[in-house]
């Protein structure tokens, strides 16, 4: 008989050396290096190299790629005039999709010796300046240089979203955040990734589909309606008494649970402390102590832990990242992670099909239109 797993949970589908997750006595690594390390120790573009290239850079090599990404920030013209034609209403995930297939189609794979790594760069550095550009003349009809000074896409992004020098220590928390998103094994993105790439299609179309996977608010989106529902209320709590009201008419919270970490997500940890430490320097905990007594009244009632998604609303929030811009910086981050699995799946390809249990009608007679 065959088994039917409709989550594929638990099925083990192929072999990766990029990343563990949830592994006994491994937790959450990127090619041997934790989480916990790699978040205090690691820039974004430290990690991004590590995941694209394979290993951690030197100074040298650092320096050479972050000034590799500076360059690559600048939208070709006809890119700029694609996102002056989208409207005010689109969402950015969708402004990310299109860019990137606009991208592939004047820069394609493959022509002048460009390869996935080149790809892959030229995707992360360049999505910071589409979402930076198009919110800037959708909404106040800027046109902005898509090239700054700053060192690193978390600056850069920010730059270009609130028009100011970032406050070091929101480019520091949206730099972590950034690492914490940037890989996690077969999830559905990556995965879809993957199947596309299985396929031989080129990389550009791989990204483009795995973009489109984390637009679901069942993957990516759900850091936005984790913000959503936290600045909802007022108070601590008046969050207790609604979210126990939304538990008794078993409405979803999101932001809570994972498919595989069912002891509690490592990530979280790491981004709550970021969060904590954004209220402390503004002065405002109002969205953080919201954030808290949530998170007290899940643990108690259902024994769920928060995941990645659900302090980084409010930490992103508190660096001034307007909300509908969270699912597109994950995508940003998680472009080294589809890259590094594109790459990975190249080297060993196989198609992937699997097979389905069929449970329509039996066999029958068609019957000529003319008799129906």
């Amino acid at each position: 008989m065959s088994v039917i797993d409709k989550g594929l949970a638990g099925v083990i589908v192929g072999e990766t050396a990029i990343s563990t997750v949830g592994k006994a006595g491994a937790g959450l690594t990127y090619r041997g290096y934790s989480i916990e390390d790699l978040a205090r120790d690691a820039t974004f573009e430290e990690v991004a190299y590590l995941l694209v290239y394979g290993k951690l850079p030197n100074v040298s090599e650092l320096n050479a790629y972050q000034e590799r990404l500076a360059r690559l920030r600048v939208l070709p013209p006809s890119v700029c005039q694609m996102l002056e034609s989208l409207p005010m209403s689109t969402h950015p995930m969708d402004v990310l999709r299109t860019g990137a297939s606009m991208l592939g189609s004047l820069e394609p794979e493959g022509d002048e010796g460009r390869g996935a790594a080149y790809v892959a760069d030229r995707l992360m550095a360049s999505m910071t300046s589409m979402l930076g550009y198009w919110h800037r003349f959708a909404h106040r009809k800027q046109r902005v240089d898509t090239q700054t000074d700053e060192v690193g896409l978390a600056a850069h992004f920010l730059r270009l979203i609130t028009d100011a020098e970032p406050r070091e220590a929101a480019r520091k928390t949206l730099d972590t955040i950034l690492v914490l998103y940037a890989e996690h094994e077969y999830n559905a993105s990556t995965f879809t990734a993957r199947v596309v790439t299985s396929t031989l299609a080129d990389t550009y179309s791989a990204v483009v589909a795995a973009i489109g996977a984390l637009r679901g608010p069942l993957h990516g989106g759900a850091n936005e309606a984790a913000m959503d529902l936290i600045s909802s209320f007022e108070t601590p709590q008046e969050a207790e008494k609604s979210i126990h009201h939304m538990l008794d008419a078993r409405r979803l919270i999101m932001g809570f649970g994972h498919r595989v970490y069912k002891n509690g997500d490592p990530r979280s940890d790491i981004v709550k402390e970021l969060a904590r430490g954004l209220a402390l320097e503004s002065g405002n905990n109002a969205y953080f102590d919201i954030s808290v007594r949530i998170e007290e009244v899940m643990m108690r009632e259902k024994g769920l832990h928060p995941n990645l998604d659900f302090f980084s609303a409010t930490a992103y929030h508190l660096c001034g990242v307007p909300t509908v811009m969270f699912t597109p910086l994950f995508a940003v981050s998680r472009t080294a992670g589809w890259v590094a699995h594109v790459i990975e799946q190249r080297d060993d390809n196989r198609l992937i099909r699997p097979n389905a249990d069929y449970n329509g009608p039996q066999a029958r007679e068609l019957v000529k239109l003319h008799d129906r």
